[in-house]
């Protein structure tokens, strides 16, 4: 179950951001969802046929997945919220958790980052019309085949949704929990077009220093790593891609393959022995 708040202006992008959002957790554990409920929350002031527009969004990217939408509920807020709570199927012996990394394996990311660092800085009309594009179709685009291509090879050994913890958070969750190290290459972080320029301005979201913040104990910064792309690191994502973790060879594999679909596919860092700290970015 996710929902949230408006992060774009149009209703009907924001429908669409929600559910795709939503239904990537269940891709991140390798299933395929099913069946999903509504969760809207609306104010008086807005009017019905934005409301239908949310909804729209949500439906036609629930299509999209091949996911029903069977009902949902609706109560009276002060601000808008959507999202959905979905049910999906997987295969007891191919279940993908965000534990279980270990050393020698590479991290691949399948989507760019900075969409929190960009929706701050479009409140400013910092954003240009084509970042802004970019940022909204990334947001919106379904984990779907990302997620089939990974199911593909016989060694996954953890797998998240990047998302509000950002990659920082999500990173450091899955080497607490496969009692390893990761390690994260600041400079090979895929970044959606703009976000580097805002952080390097100071253009970040709250979210991220709460990130930050929860993480830093545990987290080592080496002196190559720039502030901005660690800002960017620690960003809060919505509708983000999936971390994997899994052998070299695999990766790179894996990587071609994402790459053949026009999707997004990049070695981002590496797992390691247990250190002192859990997570490193250099």
């Amino acid at each position: 179950m996710d929902f949230f708040t408006p992060i774009v202006d149009d209703p009907y992008q924001f429908g669409q951001i929600a559910a795709a959002n939503a239904l990537s957790d269940v891709y991140a554990m390798g299933g395929r969802p099913a069946v999903a409920m509504n969760l809207l929350c609306v104010p008086n002031c807005l009017s019905k046929e934005t409301i239908r527009q949310i909804l729209m969004g949500g439906h036609d990217k629930a299509v999209e997945a091949g996911c029903t939408i069977a009902g949902g509920h609706t109560i009276q807020d002060q601000e808008p919220k959507y999202g959905l709570c979905v049910t999906g199927y997987v295969h007891p012996n191919k279940i993908l958790k965000n534990v279980g990394a270990k050393p020698g394996d590479c991290l691949v990311l399948t989507k760019p980052v900075g969409t929190g660092v960009l929706t701050t800085g479009a409140k400013a009309g910092m954003v240009s019309g084509s970042d802004y594009d970019a940022m909204v179709t990334s947001m919106a685009a379904l984990n779907a085949r990302a997620g089939e291509l990974i199911q593909t090879f016989p060694d996954i050994h953890a797998c998240t949704d990047v998302t509000g913890f950002g990659l920082l958070g999500h990173s450091f969750e899955m080497a607490q929990g496969s009692d390893a190290t990761l390690k994260l290459f600041s400079q090979k972080i895929p970044l959606l077009h703009g976000a580097r320029e805002l952080a390097e301005m100071g253009i970040i979201p709250a979210g991220a220093y709460r990130n930050m913040d929860y993480v830093k104990p545990h987290l080592q910064i080496m002196e190559s790593a720039s502030e901005a792309l660690v800002d960017l690191i620690a960003d809060p994502q919505t509708s983000g891609g999936l971390l994997v973790s899994l052998p070299k060879d695999q990766a790179l594999a894996l990587c071609d393959k994402l790459a053949g679909t026009s999707l997004t596919g990049a070695i981002i860092g590496e797992v390691i022995e247990k250190l002192d700290k859990d997570l490193i970015i250099e």
